[in-house]
């Protein structure tokens, strides 16, 4: 069992990761994040329509017809995001504008139907949460660090407007990197995020090509040569 949530953690946070591997819900990911607040928000949004629309498909899956299964999918994927909007809309309602029509599109983010139908909806309750978590925890992950770059890059910050989620506490995370006369505006807009994923998709790229050459020479480091002496026959 624990191998089995192992592979789960690798598949959801590196090697099929919905944001990296997928290419699952580019729309709001290269539209939103602008600031690392706005991927915060939006990544958690999405982490949390994941694990309750997964927990719930898997806890029905002996009931739903296999004729009606994607559009009840969708149901239940549509409650959850009403939830979290609502939510947002009472508690986080400055992160809530922020973030727009972009939070009710989770309805249609592939990810989620994909995972829906691929994995909770053939495993039992634990296994699809977990990954939930994990498929919207590597979601988040890639949320962060495009929106990072994003922000450094065009405003110069970090954390900017984190009060509009968390609290007027947060006022104080903001981080000011270097000082900019005025906005890069390549990087706060949409061809912007379109490059910097570039970049994130080529990285582990790299990663995941180096990794592959060092396997087969720890594997021949490990076989042991036999000697075979002819003159003995």
């Amino acid at each position: 069992m624990s191998n089995e949530y192992k592979e789960l953690a690798r598949q959801g946070l590196w090697k099929n990761n919905p944001g990296l591997v997928q290419l699952l819900g580019l729309c709001p990911l290269l539209a939103v994040t602008s600031t690392v607040t706005n991927a915060l928000g939006l990544g958690l949004a999405t982490l949390l329509v994941l694990i309750g629309s997964n927990i719930t498909v898997s806890a029905i899956r002996q009931w739903v017809p296999k004729e009606i299964r994607i559009p009840i999918f969708v149901m239940i994927i549509a409650a959850f995001v009403t939830c979290v909007q609502l939510l947002m809309n009472a508690f986080t309602y400055g992160i809530y504008q922020s973030l727009g029509l972009f939070l009710p599109l989770i309805v249609t983010n592939c990810a989620i139907i994909g995972r829906a139908e691929a994995y909770a909806s053939k495993n039992p309750v634990k296994q699809a949460g977990f990954d939930g978590l994990m498929m919207g925890t590597g979601f988040a992950l890639v949320l962060l660090a495009l929106g990072a770059i994003r922000e450094v890059l065009g405003q110069g910050t970090l954390f900017d407007g984190a009060n509009l989620l968390l609290g007027e506490w947060a006022a104080g995370l903001r981080v000011e990197v270097y000082n900019l006369d005025s906005q890069f505006l390549l990087a706060i807009l949409p061809p912007g995020a379109f490059i910097a994923m570039g970049f994130l998709i080529a990285i582990k790229n790299v990663i995941d090509n180096k990794i592959a050459q060092a396997q087969p020479q720890q594997e021949e480091q490990n076989i042991e040569r036999v000697r075979v002496n002819f003159d003995a026959q």
